[in-house]
């Protein structure tokens, strides 16, 4: 079983030049919510919050022990990322929201949608559309599911898997939509059918195009009114 302690300490300062200077030192601003109390704003060591999600099959699902330098109150309190906010260029972890779990009350999560086997139709010329990636389910914190995972052999052209259809877990209990689409074969649209759907028709006129004056008509003057047709219609987050 993998080690979920996280160190973190509590910080007093806020705002940009406060985040600067803890990335800096390796660390990130982050703040801890739930449990009953006001925001908590602490630091974390990046790296070593880094290294324990890529350890856990549940990513952000992960129940985290926290630890707080100089708040023995928050010491062992199960915790779990809410939001974590990344470096758009370097994709660096920036800020992070943790929030307090009771591990004896249910909480709704997202939880991965895992697809397996190859469809029938595959062979027959289809291609697989997987529209739903993430599952919102309802259950207790231990009992998180690392995936839901979907088996697509049976599937042919023309066949669809939606959230209804799906397996869950015992204890688990599903929040989202149950007549979503999850995964469909399909027939791939050919080119010529692709060019035919986005070409102009010969019908429509091209609005904002000048047209030729009619013969014996005077062309119009130069700043003179457009005519159009009338059916036209004209976060880093620092701390």
């Amino acid at each position: 079983m993998p080690d979920n302690r996280l160190e973190a300490s509590a910080r007093e300062a806020t705002g940009k030049g406060v985040a600067r200077r803890l990335r800096a030192a390796g660390k990130i601003p982050a703040v801890l919510y739930g449990g009953g109390r006001a925001a908590v704003s602490l630091a974390l060591d990046a790296s070593a919050l880094q290294k324990l999600l890529h350890a856990s099959d549940l990513g952000l699902n992960t129940l985290i022990d926290l630890s707080v330098a100089g708040h023995a109150e928050l010491d062992g309190k199960t915790v779990m990322v809410r939001e974590l906010q990344r470096d758009p260029v370097r994709g660096r972890f920036v800020h992070a929201d943790l929030y307090e779990v009771d591990l004896t009350q249910r909480i709704e999560v997202q939880v991965p949608i895992h697809v397996t086997g190859k469809a029938v139709g595959l062979d027959a010329g289809g291609i697989v559309d997987q529209a739903l990636r993430e599952l919102e389910v309802r259950c207790l914190p231990r009992a998180i599911p690392d995936e839901i995972v979907v088996d697509v052999s049976h599937l042919d052209i023309g066949d669809s898997l939606h959230v209804r259809d799906l397996v869950l877990p015992e204890g688990v209990e599903l929040v989202s939509d149950p007549d979503l689409s999850v995964i469909s074969v399909v027939t791939p649209i050919k080119e010529e059918e692709l060019v035919a759907a986005v070409a102009p028709s010969a019908d429509v006129p091209i609005v904002g195009a000048e047209a030729a004056p009619a013969e014996g008509e005077a062309p119009a003057a130069e700043g003179g009114e457009a005519k159009t047709d009338p059916r036209a219609k004209g976060k880093e987050s620092g701390d």
